[in-house]
């Protein structure tokens, strides 16, 4: 054990001297005033950044508005330090003061870049006395941030030599990170880009590897497979509640169970860890390593059932406890079975102890002991990513040491061997099998569009290019009509997305009704367009259709969230091929058509005029 003992010694001394280089705030002194135009000043924020940590006992632990804090406050600058405190019971105070030396009237976005704060309360105050409040945090829905993000976004704006007051009051149950910054709409666009992709490709990843391993739990009915996909699938589950995805897309509504989550996937991942763990090691059943497993997995579950029951500070510490706990009995448990000559062991082993010097140093960025918590993340997907790799390698070792031992089981039985062989081969092709259908049901599913059970943008650009070339080889009319919902978009502004969704079901349901020919085909192709393919339809026809389908959704009321009554309209645009046009000609005429229609005064149908003659010469005007 002496090389498991001098990696564990390392980890903990990187752990340590990264807990020593934590940032702390600076000493009492004055807050100058940040020029917002100064690309310089604004990049360095914390400099011109003031707060006052609040004891239970202060007056300003009680005050709800900068107006009730002492005038005697006391207020410390941050001096270029970010803002990280330990689990506290106090109220934190914050203060920035803006000015606009530029010329113009100009927007920025004061974002703190930390998800999990239960209250968070900005004020800003400008020179003439208007002041603005916005309340939000982990415990209050979603919705209340008013910018749909992850992290808290205050828009700031501000005229020429414009002066601006901000406080923010932050209350919090668990630790405090408060990594502010102030950055132009471009800014927030461009970083949240980079996150965006960052983010997509580790969740991606993730995603992948754990439906792979289900596979290969349904294919091998090797259970360490559906054990390492519960692991992936919980540690993915927990770095999005910890990132502040699962409150935005998850249970936005459900404030409460906010922090709650973040334990409860805790306490899945330590369950995981050690199901695994015991499957892929062949821990012997009459061993120590066993019975301290299975009590670790006892252990898991009822940490599991107290974190609804235990106040979420408390439920955090307990779960980080029990994971790191954990991951070090499973070193020692890999290290015993290495010693013992199980070769996948060594793999099994670099892999956590990757994890353990994550886990550690992402513990005490949560836990407030160490600032950039966005680094910190990034830490950990990067350690999850390196940790997934040598697990699955370490599978992979696994596996080949399995096919070394059935190469010695045939031959010492050969015809046994060839049995086995066999029987694995059906279970690969059953896999095949099973994996081609869901192919062939994913390639189905792709060509419907989802709200409306209409095909979508994707079967019009395959069936387009068909119809055309069927209707210049046969001599048969082929007519497209596209059609647009009107005043859609106030629809969805007055009545919300769901009502908008609501509308455009029924549109499509119209839309079945009166295309109702075999070879006919209704389409939406975007947010509230559809086309309708009409072949072997002249112009004549099309416009009977199209109008038949105006009148019927015209005279349809729908009755609104607040009561009233809306009947909505359509437009449409109607262009049949001529003989030397391609799609794309055909496609744009209908287009025109009904841009025609809506400048005409909409609730109409227009028919787009052939650019060429049946002889091919353009069409006269």
């Amino acid at each position: 054990m002496p090389l498991l003992t001098r990696l564990m010694s390392a980890a903990m001394i990187c752990c340590l001297s990264a807990l020593a280089w934590a940032d702390q705030p600076g000493a009492a002194g004055q807050c100058p005033v940040l020029d917002v135009a100064d690309d310089s000043a604004r990049h360095h924020l914390m400099d011109y950044v003031c707060y006052h940590s609040a004891e239970p006992d202060d007056a300003a632990h009680r005050a709800t508005s900068p107006q009730e804090l002492p005038e005697s406050l006391a207020w410390t600058p941050a001096d270029g330090h970010d803002l990280v405190f330990s689990h506290t019971q106090s109220v934190y105070w914050l203060k920035l003061q803006l000015n606009n030396s530029g010329s113009t009237r100009g927007l920025w976005y004061l974002k703190l870049d930390y998800p999990l704060l239960d209250e968070v309360t900005f004020w800003t105050s400008t020179g003439n006395g208007t002041s603005r409040k916005l309340a939000t945090g982990d415990q209050y829905p979603f919705a209340s941030r008013g910018i749909d993000y992850r992290y808290f976004l205050l828009p700031v704006t501000l005229g020429a030599q414009e002066p601006l007051q901000v406080t923010i009051r932050i209350r919090s149950s668990g630790a405090l990170n408060v990594p502010l910054s102030l950055e132009t709409p471009a800014e927030v666009i461009a970083t949240s880009n980079d996150l965006t992709l960052t983010h997509g490709l580790f969740y991606g990843a993730l995603a992948i590897f754990a439906a792979f391993n289900l596979l290969l739990f349904f294919s091998s009915r090797t259970v360490y497979y559906f054990y390492n996909a519960f692991y992936m699938g919980a540690m993915g589950l927990f770095l999005f509640a910890m990132g502040g995805f699962a409150n935005q897309y998850f249970w936005p509504e459900s404030a409460g169970f906010a922090n709650t989550s973040i334990p409860l996937a805790l306490g899945l991942c330590a369950l995981a860890m050690t199901l695994f763990g015991r499957s892929f090691l062949e821990v012997r059943p009459d061993t120590l390593a066993n019975t301290t497993l299975k009590a670790q997995a006892w252990f898991c579950i009822v940490f599991l059932a107290l974190t609804f029951i235990l106040p979420y500070n408390k439920t955090i510490i307990l779960n980080t406890v029990l994971a790191l706990s954990v991951i070090a009995s499973l070193l020692i448990s890999a290290g015993i079975r290495w010693r013992q000559g199980y070769q996948p062991a060594i793999w099994y082993l670099l892999s956590w102890m990757v994890m353990l010097a994550g886990a550690l140093i992402y513990a005490l960025a949560a836990f407030g002991h160490l600032a950039d918590f966005l680094a910190r993340e990034s830490l950990m997907q990067v350690t999850i990513g390196g940790q997934v790799i040598l697990l699955n390698y370490a599978m992979v070792q696994r596996w080949r040491l399995l096919n070394q031992k059935l190469l010695e089981v045939e031959h010492k039985a050969r015809t046994q061997l060839e049995f086995k062989v066999h029987e694995r081969t059906s279970q690969l092709r059953n896999a095949m099998r099973e994996l081609e259908k869901a192919n062939r049901k994913l390639a189905a599913l792709s060509l419907n569009d989802p709200l409306t059970g209409l095909y979508n943008r994707r079967h019009l650009d395959n069936i387009l290019p068909e119809l055309c070339a069927e209707a210049r080889r046969t001599g048969q009319p082929l007519t497209l009509a596209l059609i647009d919902a009107d005043r859609f978009k106030a629809v969805n502004d007055t009545w919300g997305h769901g009502f908008g969704d609501t509308c455009l079901q029924l549109i499509a349901d119209i839309l079945s009704r009166h295309v109702k020919r075999p070879r006919d085909i209704a389409i939406r192709f975007g947010g509230e367009e559809f086309a309708v393919l009409l072949p072997g339809a002249d112009i004549e026809g099309a416009r009977k259709v199209c109008q038949a389908i105006l009148d019927d959704l015209r005279n349809t009321p729908l009755d609104t969230p607040d009561g009233r009554t809306l009947n909505m309209t359509l437009s449409a645009g109607v262009a049949q091929l001529a003989t030397p046009e391609d799609q794309c000609a055909l496609f744009q005429r209908a287009d025109d058509a009904l841009y025609q229609a809506k400048a005409s005064g909409r609730d109409r149908v227009e028919i787009a005029e052939p650019e060429f003659s049946d002889w091919g010469a353009p069409a006269t005007q």
